[in-house]
């Protein structure tokens, strides 16, 4: 049992960052689907800073420096440029992925895996079987707090509800819908860059090409799984999370009885069937949607 808590947090602490950052833009009124690449470029700028720095903190700055900037070049898009969020969060994600292989190509002249010396602090011993964990892992709940106190008791966050669900009232209070959504998307830069090191500097201490697998659009479905809100979302990601580590148990239980694809295809086919029965909750696909005002016009 402890096997599996410990499996849990160490692969939903990814999500819950990544879907956390999704949180604060979906608030702005902006579908972030460009949250698979900031968290690829954020794993890749970890690991990359480590072997050619040597300092995890230096690494960490360069990833959340990495991941604000693609925040940045994604407001411009979807704001100054006024193209299709939905289309730009998927190139964002392309980009995210392609330039990750280029960067790897580039300072290694290879694709194989990047492996790093070591990685994120451990929680230390004095945790028994938990000291194995970072201290992303151990901050989480702290993040999650904070997010939601962000979002629920500040003005802050009242302003950036505002600005995503009626951005006309809220420039009418003095409030710029523009710059509020700026904001919320270079916070999700920060979270995105704090998933993409969990993952790859956590544990593994490795990069890969494709080593997010989908978990950006994972945390993305854990929005709209946990109804928008931080601990909601960060529900969903750990039932995810569960699903992933049951796949990994069932793998080692009943071995060739099951297909082993089957097993690795689990988590996905829980965050399709947890999208699902959240829409059915909220009204089906004639529900109301509350960022019908996108644009500030």
């Amino acid at each position: 049992m402890e096997d599996i808590v410990i499996a849990i947090f160490r692969s939903g602490t990814p999500l819950i960052y990544v879907a956390l950052a999704g949180v604060i833009a979906q608030r702005a009124g902006i579908w972030h689907l460009g949250l698979e690449g900031l968290m690829i470029a954020g794993a890749c700028a970890t690991i990359l800073g480590i072997v050619l720095t040597h300092s995890i903190w230096i690494a960490l700055l360069g990833a959340i420096i990495i991941c604000v900037l693609g925040s940045v070049l994604f407001w411009f898009v979807v704001e100054k440029l006024k193209a299709n969020q939905i289309i730009a969060g998927l190139g964002l994600t392309g980009l995210g992925l392609g330039g990750t292989a280029l960067a790897v190509q580039s300072i290694f002249g290879t694709q194989a895996a990047v492996s790093a010396p070591f990685g994120l602090p451990r929680i230390g011993s004095a945790f028994g079987a938990f000291g194995s964990l970072s201290i992303l892992v151990s901050i989480m709940p702290i993040v999650v707090l904070a997010v939601w106190m962000m979002l629920r008791r500040t003005r802050f966050g009242l302003r950036l509800s505002a600005s995503g669900e009626h951005p006309f009232a809220a420039r009418g209070v003095g409030v710029n819908p523009s710059v509020m959504r700026l904001v919320a998307l270079m916070l999700g830069g920060v979270l995105c860059a704090l998933a993409g090191a969990e993952l790859a500097a956590g544990s593994l201490q490795i990069f890969a090409q494709n080593m997010t697998a989908g978990r950006g659009f994972m945390g993305f479905a854990a929005v709209i799984f946990g109804a928008s809100h931080p601990i909601g979302a960060t529900f969903a990601a750990l039932f995810f999370a569960l699903v992933g580590a049951l796949g990994i148990r069932a793998q080692l239980m009943f071995g060739d009885r099951i297909p082993h694809d089957l097993l690795l295809a689990l988590p996905y086919i829980a965050t399709v069937l947890g999208v699902w029965f959240s829409t059915q909750l909220r009204g089906g696909t004639k529900a109301n949607n509350s960022f019908g005002e996108l644009r500030d016009q």
